[in-house]
């Protein structure tokens, strides 16, 4: 593999001529017959063992050129991206441009390269910092949260249905009387008033007591994430089998003793404001180095290339996937389920991504323009922090975060502390 040329066509785009030579061709070609040969039925010849120069003859020269080619590509690529000099941000599309057994083949990779971009006036910056005040509101929708997940389901017998119940009940739906798909299931338990089925659906439960049969008479949404039912009128026959109510434990100092570690509701009460004075400061400091982030990349000036928006996208959405994985479903029965293609799923992600495209672009610089470097000292306190965080070897967690990258990361942190040092803070 030779680089023959580097072409810059463009602003942050270049060209690459590569060239394999024959002699590495011609083995890839043989590499591409003998995993083939045994696929191929020449007659006169027992299947799989046609002489490679048969084959050639009967379905052309270039029968295993396409196989070599695809052999042999990525490695003389990366090659020559790293000969190349060129920091690349997107995979570069690949075209050959000549082919023979006598001359090897040549490609062209076009490459979108990562831009010079300017940032000025990044340190200093003026900000104004509030924290918000702890209300006594606050601290009882805490009490409430708690008293919610200590709460324990009643069963109830003697009265209908109220907003606020659970109720468990059979449904089946029907448009135009038929029957239509997901529209059936048995023992569902469904919280009334929760909003979890179409408008008008539990409005219609409420007053039915148990055992009894009834018509839930609703339309769907013009929005409906399936086509067929957007607009619809439908009837669900419905069947109530129980009732159950959710009773709160009441807020007092034996309910502190259940609910935390604390013997009084005072003590409860105190931690919980302290703890959410905590989170408030907390909550206070990302908002301004979300400003602070803001306004330098408001200074930063650049031609950004399109296809480095697309890549963050890309890996955005392979970790929504990876998500969706494990909670066992897949990304096309998620994009089924809410109505969504893909194109307009991705779209979700482009605002997010453009601002860490250049959120990162900026800062980047920044570590250049003040000469920021993280020793090796720093750099292996930081693995081993990985480490005892996720439980594992260290060497393992460097095999799955490479140490130049590790370093570009712990060096754009630095970046971010140089900003906020250096901003004069106001509080309000």
């Amino acid at each position: 593999m030779s680089l023959a040329e580097t072409k810059n066509v463009a602003t942050n785009r270049y060209e690459l001529v590569v060239k394999v030579d024959a002699e590495k061709f011609e083995a890839a070609i043989e590499k591409a017959y003998r995993k083939n040969v045994k696929k191929i039925d020449i007659q006169g010849f027992r299947k799989g063992h046609a002489p490679r120069k048969i084959v050639e003859k009967m379905y052309g020269e270039a029968v295993f050129f396409e196989d070599a080619i695809n052999d042999l590509y990525p490695a003389a690529l990366q090659e020559a991206m790293t000969e190349s000099g060129l920091e690349i941000v997107a995979r570069p599309e690949v075209e050959v441009t000549e082919v023979s057994k006598e001359e090897g083949f040549t490609f062209v990779a076009k490459c979108v390269t990562k831009p010079e971009v300017e940032v000025k006036d990044y340190k200093g910056i003026e900000v104004e910092k509030e924290v918000k005040e702890v209300t006594d509101e606050e601290i009882d929708r805490k009490l409430q949260n708690l008293q919610e997940k200590h709460a324990r389901m009643v069963d109830i017998d003697d009265r209908a249905a109220q907003n606020g119940d659970t109720v468990v009940f059979d449904f089946e739906g029907f448009v135009d009387d038929v029957a239509f798909e997901g529209g059936k299931a048995e023992k569902f338990s469904l919280e009334l008033g929760s909003g979890q089925f179409i408008p008008g659906f539990e409005d219609q439960i409420v007053g039915k007591s148990i055992g009894e049969e009834f018509d839930v008479n609703v339309s769907f949404p013009e929005d409906y994430h399936v086509d067929d039912l957007k607009g619809k009128p439908a009837v669900f026959k419905c069947k109530l089998h129980e009732i159950k109510f959710k009773e709160l434990p009441i807020l007092d100092d034996e309910f502190a003793k259940d609910a935390s570690e604390f013997d009084t509701l005072d003590e409860l009460k105190a931690d919980l404001r302290t703890k959410a004075v905590e989170a408030n400061e907390k909550a206070a400091e990302t908002e301004v180095e979300n400003k602070l982030i803001d306004t330098v990349i408001e200074n930063m000036t650049g031609e950004i290339p399109e296809e480095m928006y697309e890549v963050r996208i890309d890996d955005m959405v392979r970790d929504f996937e990876y998500r969706l994985q494990m909670q066992g479903m897949n990304l096309e029965t998620y994009l089924k389920y809410t109505g969504m293609e893909l194109d307009s799923f991705r779209k979700t992600f482009a605002a997010q991504a453009e601002k860490q495209v250049k959120i990162r672009l900026a800062l980047e610089k920044i570590v250049d323009l003040e000469n920021i470097t993280v020793d090796d000292e720093a750099v292996e306190a930081e693995y081993a922090k990985l480490a005892e965080n996720y439980k594992m070897e260290v060497e393992k967690v460097k095999g799955f975060i490479p140490d130049e990258e590790f370093r570009k990361d712990m060096a754009v942190n630095k970046a971010v502390d140089l900003i906020k040092d250096s901003a004069k803070v106001t509080v309000k």
